[in-house]
């Protein structure tokens, strides 16, 4: 019972400890959750508000009404041209809303009179769509449904989308436009957390370090500026947490081919970037590692010990991932000047942007400044901190 009563009266008497243990789990769930939920609905719900345009060629009179009541208010069916080869090529672009559906012609007879049994090719229906734009393959979704359903109530008479010699791929997204999808919805979660795994390896013992060991005291009585002193640690903490991270890039870009099958790679890992790109990508992540530098040695400084700061830090790296998961969770970049002010998540939506091919320069500039005045504003709180006696000494 003695045992206990200390446990507890050190446990209790800590509204850190307290904080971190028992309310911030609960707290971080629920805020990681909801977000998360809000932001599964908004992917889900995307591009629903948009006009989409079905064109239909030879559309039977059998399947008329069920195509009209499958299709929600914004989809305008209208009758395609006898030549279709325009709009096929128009697809190719993922910001036309619009899916292609061909029917054969005399479709209904060609079903009344097919039999499984003649060893033929069944009616071929062919729905062309773009994966790359979420109104067309959300009605893209909504028709294929309709038709497979219609489909099994004929014992499979036709087919939906079957390859042919003259068509074999439906989906007209680009490689490159497949590609800046995959990399848009992954690379900004891995660059955020490899800044941040290279600065939380060293961060701790920046500042908190040197109080556990003592030697803070003999730092503070050097003849330099404490501005300086708070200058010179969130710099060497950037520098060596940029280098971190360029160097888990290459390993992450040197091992992406081996773990996606040789005949998929072409398309997926298809990196077709040009300068201004890199360029952009490289000011954001300067001013990220800059600012996550800063975060942490703010941390770092108001730790008592490394032990303290490693516990410290939990909530920031579960903010910097729920940050690099939302763009998973979207559709479209963000085109608020407002948002590229908010710290860490401006860079998650740029960088969404670049690897979409959406760069704006104004959203890169307004992300570097925001995060490196910022950071300037840490160097003055962290500058305030080593005047403090109380935050250095851990005195009461």
């Amino acid at each position: 019972m003695t045992i206990i009563k200390k446990e507890f009266a050190r446990f209790f008497g800590d509204k850190q400890l307290i904080f971190s243990a028992v309310i911030m789990p609960g707290l971080l769930i629920y805020i990681i959750y909801s977000m998360m939920g809000s932001g599964i609905e908004r992917m889900v719900n995307d591009g629903e508000n948009d006009t989409v345009v079905l064109k239909v060629q030879n559309m039977p009179e059998s399947l008329g009404p069920v195509i009209d009541e499958a299709m929600t208010d914004n989809v305008v069916v209208t009758p395609a041209g006898d030549e279709i080869s325009a709009d096929v090529a128009l697809l190719s672009d993922k910001d036309t809303n619009m899916v292609l559906l061909r029917f054969p012609e005399a479709f209904d007879s060609l079903v009344a009179c097919y039999t499984p049994q003649s060893m033929t090719p069944a009616p071929n229906v062919q729905v062309y769509y773009n994966s790359a734009n979420n109104s067309s393959s959300r009605v893209y979704t909504i028709l294929t449904a309709a038709l497979t359903a219609y489909e099994e109530s004929f014992a499979n008479r036709f087919d939906v989308n079957r390859p042919t010699d003259e068509v074999a791929q439906y989906d007209m997204a680009t490689p490159d436009a497949i590609a800046s999808m995959v990399w848009s919805k992954i690379l900004p979660m891995l660059i955020m957390m490899m800044l941040f795994s290279g600065t939380m390896a060293i961060a701790p013992s920046a500042i908190a370090g040197e109080k556990e060991r003592g030697t803070i005291a003999t730092l503070l009585v050097t003849p330099m500026r404490r501005s300086e002193l708070a200058l010179g640690k969130i710099v060497s903490l950037s520098v060596l947490s940029l280098l971190s991270g360029i160097s888990s890039f290459i390993g992450i870009a040197l091992s992406l081919p081996k773990m996606i099958p040789a005949g998929d790679a072409g398309d997926i890992l298809n990196f077709n970037y040009v300068t201004s790109d890199y360029v952009a990508l490289l000011f954001v992540i300067l001013a990220s590692a800059l600012l996550m530098a800063t975060m942490l040695s703010l941390l770092s400084g108001l730790a008592k010990d490394m032990k303290n700061a490693g516990t410290m830090v939990v909530p920031f790296m579960l903010v910097i991932m729920l940050a690099g998961l939302l763009p998973m969770f979207q559709n479209a970049t963000a085109t608020n000047p407002a948002v590229y002010l908010i710290p860490f998540y401006n860079a998650i939506e740029c960088m969404t942007a670049i690897f979409s091919h959406e760069l704006s320069w104004l959203f890169v500039l307004v992300t570097v400044a925001a995060n490196v005045a910022y950071a300037f504003i840490g160097v003055w709180l962290l500058t305030r901190m080593f005047n403090s006696e109380k935050i250095m000494f851990n005195s009461k």
